[in-house]
């Protein structure tokens, strides 16, 4: 029984997005149109996409990058600057879940070694922020990114015609509220130099990769990708296999019974259909506040032809509240895992930061 509700508050959306699969199959009885609600190209192209960054982390990358850029910083405008921008630009190649992942940790622990927790709180909100925005840039960036290129079958041009202006506007943002949020002198740094484990690993990860960037801009069949991925990372190191988030995998299935079925049903297709009518934008943003961004990308996206307002909405609305992108979720456990922690405090900040960044944004969305 412990294990169950252990599984429960790990999973939390999956249990929901799983509940509500199953509702709706009351209102839309299994059949053969289930089939063709599983978007398997995106699905395939998520397994290996998070696989290759397991592979990327596992070489030790994202160690020696921060390990090369902070070695030599002694200003504390420039150290606030590179923390932020380290999870903005990775996010943009890796996903705003592994760039958190990989930086928070690092952050907590750099900056208790320097005596400034009283700067952890804003440096990570702007962290999460960062990651969350900078992921909007790329289609591999998160996974509401990549299923709607892929649902609309989006050109490049039309993609980053879209993401760009957004992207650039929320560099500036970061970076002007970065500077002042370290003391302007910083005691000595003692980092520990980090290398390269198995370069010839990371020359495959690095082509793996390559390959998957084929898939999203449909040069190569996402069938071949999965085998190509999935022989040689077994080849290479078959523990690798064990570390995508197979839950979000999971998670997108249930997602798009939900979608699928929701489609089926009048009265709720007229519904959204209202809504989306009156702005896609800020219906997807909204959405995204309740049940999160991926699965309002998903929801939403059987319900209108209005990409450009719906990419815009899911990726600004990762901003808000701490579950309108599940990335958030992993800085608040990692900062209340950490020594001194102030849990209301943190929310707070974050609630009052996010919130003027999704005011902004969609001001600018409608600018524009």
């Amino acid at each position: 029984m412990n294990s169950v509700k252990a599984f429960i508050k790990k999973e939390a959306v999956l249990c929901i997005s799983l509940v509500c699969a199953v509702a709706t199959m009351f209102f839309v009885p299994p059949d053969m149109e289930y089939v063709g609600y599983i978007d398997l190209h995106v699905l395939s192209l998520l397994l290996c996409l998070m696989a290759v960054v397991a592979g990327f982390q596992s070489c030790g990358i994202f160690r020696c990058l921060t390990y090369s850029l902070l070695k030599k910083c002694k200003s504390g405008k420039l150290l606030g600057l590179i923390l932020v921008l380290l999870p903005f630009f990775s996010s943009m190649l890796v996903t705003n879940d592994v760039a958190l992942l990989v930086f928070v940790p690092f952050t907590i622990g750099l900056l208790s070694e320097m005596k400034c927790g009283k700067s952890a709180i804003p440096v990570l909100v702007l962290q999460t922020v960062a990651a969350n925005l900078g992921s909007m840039a790329t289609p591999v960036g998160n996974p509401q990114n990549l299923f709607l290129y892929s649902e609309y079958n989006l050109s490049i041009s039309e993609f980053f015609g879209t993401t760009l202006p957004l992207t650039a506007l929320s560099l500036v943002i970061l970076g002007v509220s970065s500077l002042p949020v370290l003391p302007k002198e910083l005691p000595h740094i003692d980092l520990k130099e980090e290398k390269i484990e198995k370069p010839a690993f990371l020359a495959v990860y690095c082509v793996l990769f390559a390959v998957c960037l084929l898939t999203v801009f449909h040069v190569l069949n996402f069938a071949v990708l999965l085998a190509i991925t999935v022989t040689v990372i077994s080849i290479m190191d078959r523990k690798i296999l064990q570390k995508p988030d197979y839950a979000l995998l999971a998670t997108f299935v249930c997602f798009f019974i939900v979608s699928g079925n929701l489609g089926r049903i009048e009265a709720v297709n007229a519904f959204l259909n209202g809504l989306l009518q009156k702005s896609t934008l800020l219906t997807s943003a909204g959405a995204s506040q309740i049940i999160s961004n991926v699965p309002a990308a998903v929801l939403l996206s059987g319900f209108t032809d209005n990409w450009k307002e719906l990419l815009e909405g899911v990726n600004i609305g990762g901003l808000g509240t701490p579950i309108a992108s599940l990335a958030s979720l992993i800085t608040l456990k990692l900062y209340l895992r950490s020594e001194n922690s102030h849990g209301g405090k943190f929310i707070i900040i974050f609630l009052i930061t996010n919130i003027i960044g999704l005011i902004s944004l969609i001001a600018f969305a409608y600018f524009i």
